[in-house]
């Protein structure tokens, strides 16, 4: 890297999203860690009763935070979907879906090769048409909360 050329850590962000899980799932987890923890306990009249819940209570959590840890980003030349990693030079064309489309983009006549980053709690989505001859995969489909954002961040990132 020369003194001119500019890292591409250093552009700035155009779109930045993390796929975290509605606020509802929190307590239907815990409400499934209440049951669960008096199964086991009625299951095992001589476990203490606190042991079923001090291991289920940060397991749930932490199996929580893993699920909605996805994030999409925009910069630097590149979309990034947590550790994939696409140049938009290779972005041929970019598809806001809503639900519905994310729902045929997905069904039955979905491309076996196609890079899917799905979130069954996130209606809409963006479907980018690629254009690379040396890469197999046909498009990637990206859950997202705003696909239009996306879709125009992308498009104007690749100009």
């Amino acid at each position: 890297m020369t003194p001119e050329s500019p890292a591409r850590t250093t552009a700035p962000t155009s779109y930045r999203e993390r796929l975290t899980l509605k606020w509802w799932m929190w307590p239907v987890a815990l409400l499934v860690v209440v049951i669960l923890g008096v199964e086991i306990t009625l299951g095992f009249a001589s476990l203490p009763i606190w042991v079923p819940f001090a291991a289920l209570t940060p397991a749930t959590v932490a199996v929580m935070i893993w699920i909605g840890r996805i994030t999409i980003e925009v910069s630097g030349g590149e979309l990034r979907v947590d550790d994939a990693r696409l140049p938009v030079e290779f972005i041929a064309d970019v598809v806001a879906l809503d639900a519905e489309g994310k729902k045929e983009a997905l069904g039955i006549g979905a491309h076996p090769l196609a890079f899917v980053i799905q979130r069954p709690w996130i209606g809409p989505a963006v479907q980018v048409l690629l254009n690379d001859p040396d890469d197999p995969t046909p498009y990637w489909v990206i859950s997202t909360r705003r696909p239009v954002e996306l879709a125009t961040a992308l498009l104007e990132a690749r100009r």
